[in-house]
């Protein structure tokens, strides 16, 4: 008995251990960088501009557009409110998210494959090149990763116990999260997939999966009505582009390097009903991404971030595998052993340095919302116009509307809040022409010429037709994919 005490307390600071070293690791690699340089791109511009609408005006706006955003950007509005705007508020709730995603690995892992497992696998998910793009990113990408997270862990959790009668509130908490997740992203509900294919690989018996299939389908249910109507919006996602071959490389590699993990950390146990980590981790990876593949051949819809959450199953099989090397140099060298997760996880960082300044860096996105608005505010002349090609580049003004001050919107008939918008509505272009032609100064706010796209629109095609036939250009300036241009009337 005396010799069991000292065991005790180092169980439980392991057990502590496991989750709060992620958790912290996760969060110092996010708000490293966070303002990266205090650059917003287009993406959280959309973020910024919604959430400083009142709760009514966003409402509105989810009618005609990003009804599939519309939970997040109440939320990110309530941050705004109380916080202030700012690239902190908009950026934290995603590093946050990550964090508590990497606990949730963490915690999996060590309940399947023990405490290496479960470090290892916390410490990579904020190290995974596509994880650390969102990371810092004011979309909801992250937090479905987190729900996503929560929502296994709750299931291995429930596998683990078995049916019983006070499993009820587990279940109710996956259903919930399920349910969370969806009205973030619709496409998350691939994890329900995902997570009945762990059920079949484990051969879980009939209660389990009458249960999971019920709080399943109510959480489905509940997404269903949003579902529906943010279908008639499909032509936000018009600019996706049909699936090639080449699309499929990244999920082609990162299954194959799945496959890797949990060959190399697959347990000792019988694997005919084992729950493991290969059993929850490789169907978390694989259907989503399957999914969204399979989806792209109907409607063009494969973007990586969609499926952002199957991430975690790669961490969880990552991690199984550095667990199963810490068991294999355990015997030969005991000291060592110990040093494994650590120095892989150092040697990660090291190699992946390019990659983890690069994704904090404003050249990392499209484009810089903030930037291309200093350079208004010290071009800008009192009565001044300004047009934006095409019209989505108000962003900048909606950001930034201290940078814009004083100058005159001539092709706005009505602001974005007002028409329940994103970029507002605009005259028609014979109203556009003629309020240019009697402008003596006009800065142009487009893209920059690497990324910038022929007009296609009529009225854009009237804006730059008026400037090119009757002023001249003055100043150019082009920064961080945007551009101003400032014209001066002929004469």
């Amino acid at each position: 008995m005396p010799s069991d005490i000292p065991h005790i307390p180092e169980s439980r600071r392991r057990r502590v251990l496991v989750w709060l070293v992620p958790l912290v690791w996760t969060l110092g690699l996010g708000l490293w960088g966070l303002s990266r340089q205090d650059s917003v791109w287009r993406d959280e511009a959309a973020t910024w501009q919604v959430a400083g609408r009142s709760a009514g005006e966003i409402w509105a706006m989810l009618a005609n557009v990003d009804a599939v955003h519309g939970l997040y950007y109440l939320l990110m509005h309530g941050l705004f409110e109380v916080f202030g705007a700012s690239t902190t508020t908009l950026r934290l709730p995603s590093v946050l998210a990550v964090s508590a995603a990497a606990t949730c690995v963490a915690l999996i892992g060590r309940r399947l494959a023990g405490f290496w497992a479960g470090l290892g696998g916390g410490l990579t998910l904020g190290l995974l090149p596509a994880v650390q793009f969102y990371l810092q990113e004011g979309r909801p990408y992250a937090l479905v990763a987190a729900g996503a997270g929560l929502s296994t862990l709750l299931l291995v959790s429930l596998l683990e116990r078995g049916p019983g009668r006070r499993a009820w509130p587990r279940w109710a908490a996956y259903g919930i999260a399920v349910l969370v997740c969806a009205l973030l992203n619709w496409l998350s509900l691939l994890v329900l997939p995902a997570h009945a294919a762990t059920l079949g690989w484990v051969r879980a018996g009939r209660r389990i999966w009458l249960r999971w299939a019920a709080y399943g389908s109510g959480a489905v249910a509940g997404a269903l009505p949003l579902i529906l109507f943010s279908r008639r919006q499909s032509e936000q996602v018009s600019w996706i582009p049909p699936l090639t071959w080449t699309m499929l490389i990244g999920p082609g590699i990162l299954l194959a390097v799945g496959g890797l993990g949990a060959w190399a950390g697959r347990s000792g146990r019988a694997e005919r009903k084992a729950l493991s980590v290969a059993a929850v981790g490789l169907p978390l990876l694989a259907v989503p991404q399957l999914g969204l593949i399979g989806l792209s051949l109907v409607q063009p819809l494969f973007q990586d971030r969609y499926v952002l959450f199957s991430m975690v199953g790669l961490a969880l099989l990552i991690g199984a595998a550095l667990g199963a090397a810490v068991r294999a140099c355990a015997p030969r060298l005991p000291k060592a052993a110990g040093l494994v997760v650590p120095g892989v996880v150092g040697v990660s960082v090291l190699a992946l340095l390019p990659v983890e300044l690069d994704k904090r860096a404003p050249a990392s996105r499209i484009d810089d919302v903030l930037a291309v608005a200093g350079e208004v505010a010290g071009l800008k002349r009192d009565g001044d116009a300004v047009l934006f090609v095409p019209a989505a580049r108000r962003d900048t003004a909606l950001v930034s509307p201290g940078a814009f001050a004083g100058l005159a919107d001539v092709a706005l008939a009505v602001s974005p809040a007002a028409s329940a918008t994103l970029k507002g509505e605009e005259e028609d272009p014979a109203r556009i022409r003629a309020a240019l032609l009697g402008q003596r100064r006009v800065l142009l706010v487009t893209d920059a010429d690497k990324v910038a796209k022929p007009p296609s629109a009529d009225r854009d095609k009237a804006k730059t037709a008026v400037l090119r036939e009757h002023f001249a250009v003055v100043a150019d300036r082009q920064l961080r994919g945007r551009r101003v241009t400032v014209y001066e009337r002929r004469g």
